[in-house]
């Protein structure tokens, strides 16, 4: 009897104990920390990723969160600087304790505080190109080279122009593109004729594009964010100069009065949230729609591109913590390498140990603003 009675009370002990737990795991959010630069030259698309990154995590907690476990954002402004990127990482990473990492483009802050992240064994999922240890770090960022590939391939197929002038900003990435542009430009039978480095802060460019135009330049592939491109805009216009412009993605709001001033002669790599309205049906196209449904009816017409990869960091930690039945940081890295054909707002992600860029197929286009309205170039 007196056994009995102390097996069942032990018993109702041990499910009590495992009640709490399972309650205390379930009432614990599963904290997204963000390092972003919320001001600085990558203000427009970070605060535009970090947006994506909220509504994804607000659509998730609607529905229970991830296994019944809700979501917190934790955003710190590394002002596009990556010194102080690695200082809001290690504030995240020790006192908010976050438990996965959705940054922004900003990618030598991302590279500099990777392996301070690593070793914390908290997994990044991030805007830009992917650090040099990248063990711990995927990127929903395509290959550099595909911005380069679209450019080349427009002017080849719809153009005469055969020569062209690269400008490019010191980032990691705009560096990346430069010297893909210079390696593969012959295959499309087009030669780069003139190299010029700007910085983001610089408020007059017509020197660099007096050097392309004078060697011949028909095109000017700019690589790089923020509001140089419209000041190399107005230079091209105060030069009275034929040359094209080409730019590397953006957001929206930069492009528009870059058209206002150059018109048909300003061109650029679009994602295909940005042309949804007209890109082709399919599986690319209704997860844009998934997304755009919960972002239209809180941002209203704001350019999805930079959120919609955002959205996208969201829902492939999702899967892989629903995959591997856990949030602890290693099974959630281990997971995400086993992601594939997964279909973003981008593209379609395939993740692998050893591949942790995943699309791998070129989903860009090269778009116009015609009378205050995206169309695919024709």
């Amino acid at each position: 009897m007196f056994k009995t009675a102390f097996g069942r009370q032990f018993f109702a002990s041990v499910v009590s104990v495992v009640a709490l737990s399972s309650a205390a795991q379930a009432d614990d959010v599963f904290k997204v920390g963000i390092s972003a630069g919320l001001t600085g030259y990558a203000a427009t698309v970070d605060r535009a990723w970090s947006d994506g990154v909220q509504t994804a995590v607000d659509t998730l907690n609607a529905k229970g969160g991830i296994m019944g476990r809700k979501l917190e954002v934790v955003v710190e402004d590394n002002r596009s600087n990556p010194q102080e990127a690695v200082t809001v990482y290690r504030k995240m990473v020790s006192s908010d304790e976050v438990n996965l990492f959705a940054s922004g483009c900003v990618s030598a802050g991302n590279a500099a505080a990777a392996p301070m992240v690593a070793k914390a064994e908290i997994p990044m999922i991030l805007c830009s190109i992917l650090p040099k240890d990248a063990a711990w770090a995927f990127t929903t960022l395509p290959p550099a080279g595909f911005e380069i590939e679209k450019r080349f391939e427009y002017l080849r197929d719809k153009t005469d122009i055969r020569k062209v002038g690269v400008l490019h900003d010191p980032t990691p990435y705009a560096l990346l593109q430069k010297d893909v542009a210079q390696k593969v430009a012959a295959t499309y039978g087009i030669e780069v004729v003139s190299v010029e480095a700007y910085k983001q802060d610089d408020a007059d460019l017509s020197v660099q594009l007096s050097k392309m135009q004078a060697a011949g330049a028909g095109a000017v592939m700019k690589i790089g964010l923020g509001g140089t491109t419209l000041t190399a805009a107005k230079n091209l216009k105060q030069l009275g100069s034929p040359m094209l412009l080409l730019t590397s993605l953006e957001d929206l709001a930069v492009f528009k009065p870059v058209a206002e001033v150059l018109g048909d002669k300003f061109f650029f790599v679009a994602s295909p949230s940005q042309v949804y309205e007209v890109y082709p049906d399919g599986g690319l196209k209704t997860a844009i729609g998934e997304f755009l449904e919960p972002w239209r009816a809180k941002f209203g017409d704001r350019d999805p591109n930079w959120a919609s990869r955002g959205w996208d960091s969201i829902m492939l930690a999702a899967k892989a913590i629903e995959a591997g039945q856990s949030f602890e940081g290693s099974a959630i890295r281990d997971n995400l390498e086993k992601i594939t054909g997964f279909q973003g707002t981008t593209g379609s992600y395939d993740m692998s140990a050893e591949k942790h860029q995943g699309i791998s197929t070129n989903p860009f286009v090269v778009a116009q603003i015609i009378e205050g309205k995206v169309r695919i170039a024709q």
